[in-house]
């Protein structure tokens, strides 16, 4: 029998610094819920909005791997590594923090918000050689599909990170479904992030920015009850 865990929408932590508005489905910042620390290695799901030409200013970090996917907007990103560059919705980021990084973020339109998922994966090995690496995605050219983006394997479909993780993404019209399977059954789960419309797993509807985790399943159904885009990330559900 699978498990599941649901996480409403209103029910994540906000913050609002004015120029960041920020919700946390997991604990992070002044943001503490000892019931909501993570979802196996997923340790951070960020849903923020950085207003105009700010951002965060140059700060570390070490032995995570970090994701970002754009929503609306641009990112200008620049790291201690020498990479400088700007990301854009249907891209992806990973940053291997590792043996630690320094890297700064800002919104490259001075008029305009920018939105976007800041995702946190705990690593599968310590202390590796800090790495970045960004790849544009081709989701929203093929409806009703799911797109693989990131993976353990370099050679595989998108990015990939130091933990036996898979994400995909995809955008669903209403009454069309799909059946994930397990990469790894046996000891992932997947966390289910609607980032628009609905959709039906099971008895449970979750609505737009609604969070599910499932495990102890080898598959699952998904339906999109209204046009949809949905984000998966299968992870590891025991740390190492």
């Amino acid at each position: 029998m699978a498990k599941s865990i649901l996480h409403k929408a209103d029910s994540r932590g906000k913050a609002d610094h004015g120029w960041l508005k920020s919700f946390h489905t997991f604990s992070f910042a002044s943001y503490h819920n000892p019931d909501r620390v993570h979802f196996g290695a997923l340790r951070v799901l960020n849903d923020d909005q950085v207003a105009g030409g700010q951002g965060f200013g140059e700060h570390p970090h070490n032995n995570m791997e970090i994701i970002s996917i754009p929503l609306k907007g641009e990112l200008k990103h620049r790291d201690d590594m020498g990479n400088a560059g700007v990301i854009r919705p249907r891209e992806i980021q990973i940053m291997s923090a590792g043996t630690g990084i320094y890297h700064s973020e800002f919104n490259n339109i001075p008029d305009e918000a920018a939105e976007f998922l800041q995702i946190w994966v705990f690593p599968d090995k310590q202390n590796v050689e800090p790495r970045y690496d960004q790849v544009a995605l081709n989701y929203k050219q093929r409806p009703n599909l799911l797109e693989q983006i990131l993976s353990p394997t370099p050679e595989d479909d998108g990015v990939w990170i130091h933990q036996n993780a898979w994400f995909h993404i995809g955008i669903f019209e209403k009454g069309n479904s799909t059946e994930y399977s397990l990469k790894d059954p046996a000891n992932n789960g997947v966390y289910i992030f609607v980032l628009t419309g609905s959709v039906q797993v099971g008895d449970q509807i979750l609505n737009k920015r609604d969070g599910y985790g499932l495990w102890e399943t080898e598959t699952f159904t998904l339906e999109a009850t209204a046009d949809a885009e949905i984000l998966l990330m299968e992870v590891p559900m025991e740390l190492q």
